[in-house]
């Protein structure tokens, strides 16, 4: 009787124990990371008889974790590189945004300049057409800085983000750190804290939301967690937070995820750091938003420096010469831009100035500058990886002079140099005066009276703004040479071939090899006909406006990459469009792959409610069978009481 009572008990128990786990299961469909239980049963030993093992019923062995440490561990790394895709493909839009295109964009403004340009050479007295073409010099540096601004607003965003993100990472980790606590302390008891673990999976696959981690299992049942490969963030129950600092050299643009331990900051790889928003934010603001604000910043400083350039060569209505159109992005004798920043370990003196030589060579991209010895070393163009050595200082790269105005470079010594990073900060009209405005040419030319050929005058554009210019005679020999009167003697002078439409520069080796002017004839001229190139009269000086000309002209100069400079602003978004292109191609598919590594996941440990609600009815009919078996128990009990009396 007692055998089949303690049968029918443990029947009694078991059942209940798989009916409560059941009903915890269904209870926590919903919450986030909870894995499925199943009780385990195990048969108790059965009783030896002669007659054989008579068994004594059922035991709970276990309650049982339904989990996959490999799906686990895929679905949070590709869940941890989805959400480094995503949060850059979001701040890459957010980038395109700030560069509209048609008739809202920069690049419109910028042709509209151009164009008014067009109006003064028509009308160069007209002091309405010089103060629209005024106008609209303001709006296109107005523009220029409102671009710059929203760069800086969207940079102040991500930091503030950045911020946010890393107090969320400490904040984790030290949960992670007191649920390892408890974890080891349970260990004791010979049976998983199924809760706890649940808990602390949750809590690894939330923290790779934010940044990629690996993980290791201690014996004592704690998990340490690991960042950039190897660096421990969390070990047992101890936690080394992290921090955004800055870089090498001291960037304020750039910043880089450090972790803190044993009193020492170590600053992580960015490229080591795999995913996360973390990781996805740095990518976006050490990368892609530094190429938007080189590419603003090298279409600021092309266009403002030809343009004053350009203007310098001209003639205001008071017969002055131009000066700067905007505010230049320069300071100091020699066109020097802004300094460098060196490197937080360099052991020269060395400090390092940029000067501009050429704008239609210019590449949007910071530089970093190796010294291998006081006076050489390599360039690195940080935008595509190129290397270019040099072997001695001042040396010209990409349309930039670098020199060293005071100092000395020792070997290892480092410099990164940001020519454009800032140069619309800042930008403004210099004037807003009309009649400042310097459209007229200082050089005139004119066909000789008595010229026969059907040579004309195609182009005749300033080099320089010369005080004094002593007038040029080319005199033709016949349909293809001329001489000039500026080679000397006359009676020995060059002849120099002549081609339709070549270019003739404003002076010749024998003479200053620093060009005033450039000169283009079209047609055939014949014997004895003249060509002078002199000092615009005073007189006709305001009705010429060759250099309003030649400001429009530059609309067509191949300044960007090959592209004209009417196309910079049209180059610049297809280059920001590429990357956001690219960014949100790369967030669908990681999205998709993390989707469906977390669906594998979810099918192993998920609650399904349709097979919990069977399995309430299979347990239920098993725990009233074994109440059945303790009644007949009872039953059998009562009537053997009854016939002993």
């Amino acid at each position: 009787m007692s055998g089949l009572l303690s049968v029918g008990t443990r029947a009694l128990q078991a059942n209940q124990v798989m009916l409560q786990t059941a009903g915890n299961n269904i209870a926590n469909v919903n919450t986030p990371g909870y894995s499925r239980q199943s009780a385990v049963l195990q048969t108790t030993t059965g009783q030896f008889t002669g007659g054989g093992y008579i068994g004594k019923g059922v035991d709970i062995q276990t309650i049982q974790r339904n989990f996959s440490a490999f799906l686990t561990r895929q679905s949070a790394l590709a869940s941890a590189t989805g959400a480094a895709d995503s949060s850059r493909a979001d701040k890459l839009k957010q980038l395109e945004g700030l560069f509209p295109g048609g008739t809202a964009g920069l690049g419109a403004t910028i042709n509209d300049m151009l164009n008014a340009f067009s109006d003064v050479a028509n009308a160069p007295t007209d002091l309405t057409a010089r103060t629209v073409a005024l106008t609209r010099v303001d709006e296109a540096a107005k523009r220029m800085r409102s671009a710059s601004q929203n760069l800086d607003d969207l940079q102040s965003g991500v930091a503030q983000e950045l911020g946010q993100k890393v107090s969320n990472i400490n904040s984790l980790a030290q949960s992670i750190a007191e649920i390892n606590d408890k974890i080891a302390r349970t260990q004791g008891s010979g049976q998983p804290p199924n809760d706890l673990l649940d808990q602390r999976d949750q809590l690894v696959r939330d923290l790779n939301q934010y940044v990629q981690t690996s993980s290791i299992t201690a014996s004592d049942g704690t998990v340490g967690i690991f960042l950039a490969g190897s660096q421990a963030l969390v070990l047992g129950s101890t936690v080394s937070p992290v921090s955004i600092v800055k870089d090498d050299f001291g960037d304020p643009l750039k910043s880089k995820l450090a972790i803190s331990r044993g009193g020492q900051v170590i600053t992580l790889d960015e490229n080591a750091l795999g995913g996360g928003e973390v990781a996805g934010l740095l990518r976006f603001q050490n990368n892609d938003l530094v190429e938007g604000r080189n590419l603003l910043g090298r279409l600021t400083l092309a266009i403002s420096t030809s343009m004053n350039n350009q203007h310098q060569l001209g003639l205001d209505l008071d017969g002055n010469a131009g000066g700067n159109l905007f505010t230049p992005t320069v300071f100091g004798a020699g066109n020097i831009l802004k300094p460098s920043a060196p490197a937080t370990l360099n052991t020269g003196t060395a400090s390092l100035a940029l000067s501009i030589s050429d704008v239609t060579q210019f590449v949007a991209s910071d530089y970093e500058m190796n010294f291998t010895s006081a006076t050489a070393g390599t360039m690195t163009r940080r935008s595509d990886g190129v290397v270019t050595a040099f072997t001695s200082v001042p040396v010209t790269i990409d349309g930039l002079n670098l020199s060293i105005p005071s100092g000395s470079a020792n070997p290892g010594d480092r410099f990164l140099l940001k020519p454009f990073s800032t140069t619309a900060s800042n930008i403004s009209a210099e004037f807003s005066a009309p009649r400042a405005l310097a459209v007229a040419s200082p050089v005139a030319g004119s066909l000789g009276t008595g010229n026969t050929g059907s040579m004309q005058l195609s182009s005749l554009l300033a080099r320089s703004n010369p005080v004094a210019l002593t007038p040029v005679v080319l005199t033709f020999t016949g349909a293809n040479s001329y001489t000039r009167s500026d080679e000397l003697p006359t009676a020995n002078a060059t002849t120099f071939a002549y081609t339709s439409g070549q270019v003739i520069e404003g002076t010749t080796p024998a003479t200053n090899p620093l060009s005033q002017w450039s000169l283009t004839l079209q047609g055939v001229p014949k014997a004895g006909d003249t060509f002078t190139v002199q000092q615009q009269p005073a007189a006709f000086r305001n009705l010429n406006a060759g250099n309003a000309s030649a400001m429009t002209g530059l609309r067509d100069v191949a300044m960007f990459d090959g592209s004209a400079l009417s196309d910079g602003y049209a180059s610049l978004i297809a280059q920001i469009g590429i990357r956001t292109q690219s960014a949100n191609y790369s967030a669908e598919v990681s999205s998709s792959i993390a989707a469906n590594l977390e669906r594998d996941r979810t099918g192993v440990s998920g609650v399904n409610l349709d097979e919990e609600a069977a399995k309430l009815l299979q347990y239920q009919q098993a725990y009233q069978a074994s109440a059945k078996m303790m009644q007949i128990a009872q039953g059998i009990f009562d009537t053997l009481i009854q016939t002993l009396r």
